[in-house]
């Protein structure tokens, strides 16, 4: 279901199918057919990522810093969560995180960052 992606590591390709076992998964087509209201689009990649481009209308939680802000920024455990990182790799092990917490609905973009350009969607790239 992915966008292949070379040069993961084993051990780190086992903890995101073990997340993945647990999660809630959408494709990029599935994401578009969802209603553009009733759902946060969250963006984890890293600072760097985020700043040479993002999603339009996304909001930056970082993996490295989501499972300490969510609750600030997003104290509704139930709203939507869309989240999406390069690939769909480390947007699954935060949606992991994110249910463990306590959240109803967070769900993974497969393909991230990547199937959302490669579909032609609307981005924001800061300064522009």
């Amino acid at each position: 279901m992915s966008i292949p992606h070379t040069g993961h590591n084993p051990g780190f390709l086992a903890i995101v199918n073990d997340a993945k076992s647990r999660i809630r998964e959408v494709t990029i087509e599935q994401y578009q057919s969802m209603p553009r209201e009733g759902h946060i689009l969250v963006d984890t990649r890293e600072d760097l990522e985020w700043q040479a481009g993002h999603a339009a209308g996304a909001v930056h939680l970082s993996k490295g810093t989501i499972e300490r802000d969510i609750e600030t920024k997003v104290p509704d455990k139930s709203a939507t969560l869309v989240l999406y990182c390069g690939g769909g790799f480390r947007s699954a092990l935060v949606a992991d995180n994110l249910r463990k917490m306590g959240y109803e609905n967070p769900i993974s973009l497969d393909g991230g960052w990547r199937a959302w350009n490669q579909a032609g969607l609307p981005v924001e790239k800061p300064g522009e």
